[in-house]
């Protein structure tokens, strides 16, 4: 049986899911409108909706026509009959939502006398009260709907990352080493002494380190794992990751 404080096999976590990756899903399925592709998009719609939520806001919507026309773009993008246009652009999920959503903002802008947004029905769940909420924040600074929309993605990432990474410890029944650990993922140990960490969690300061590098080495593996989830292939992982990361400093 594994240690506790250790992945349950030594098998990168990558390898074991990236031949059912969500988006690598939607790619190669999608030129058949499966059942597969269509489920595969809409996890991924329903991780990453508030970049878009936020890149509709920063182009001079109001609050209530964001999240009508955040609405309607998913509803649009998860229809059946779309799936084979985003077969043919592919690329990364990242960028193939970016274009799309300005794609769908002209179109929009055009047709909005005629077309009836959203038919009334919620397609995904949006949190509009903690959207609008962080979207303020975004206000204090004149970064693009680009950058903004990179910025919020980034951490969209970061926040999926950390949430799983979180699961995991809870499943182990570590929730407390988790909490407490948790401000070391940003270096935090520099102000928090291993030496106080081990008096609260009763262990040893050096059982505290090794279990600092679990939870970084750990922290890697699920973002890769979550990065994969958004590329269609092995190689486009190092890359995204950069991205990521000079998305993540601006």
């Amino acid at each position: 049986m594994p240690e506790p404080d250790e992945p349950e096999d030594s098998t990168p976590l990558g390898n074991k899911i990236f031949a059912t990756t969500h988006w690598s899903v939607v790619l190669a399925a999608g030129q058949d409108g499966s059942s597969a592709a269509t489920e595969a998009l809409e996890k991924l719609c329903r991780a990453y909706w508030y970049p878009i939520y936020a890149y509709v806001r920063r182009r001079g919507h109001d609050v209530h026509e964001a999240e009508d026309l955040t609405q309607e773009f998913f509803a649009r993008l998860l229809d059946k009959n779309s799936l084979a246009s985003v077969h043919r652009e592919g690329g990364k999920f990242r960028s193939f939502l970016l274009t799309a959503v300005k794609h769908f903002l002209i179109n929009e802008w055009q047709q909005r006398q005629t077309a009836k947004r959203g038919g009334g029905k919620a397609i995904i769940s949006l949190d509009e009260l903690d959207a609008e909420k962080c979207y303020q924040f975004e206000l204090a600074d004149a970064a693009t709907p680009e950058v903004l929309f990179e910025r919020r993605w980034a951490a969209t990432v970061l926040d999926q990352v950390l949430r799983r990474l979180r699961d995991r410890y809870t499943a182990d029944g570590q929730t407390e080493l988790f909490e407490a650990l948790q401000p070391c993922l940003t270096g935090a140990e520099q102000t928090l002494a291993y030496a106080e960490l081990a008096a609260r969690l009763g262990m040893t300061e050096s059982a505290v380190k090794m279990a600092v590098h679990r939870l970084r080495k750990r922290y890697g593996e699920f973002l890769r794992a979550e990065i994969e989830l958004t590329v269609n292939s092995p190689a486009e992982v190092e890359e995204e990751i950069r991205c990521l990361i000079a998305a993540a400093g601006k």
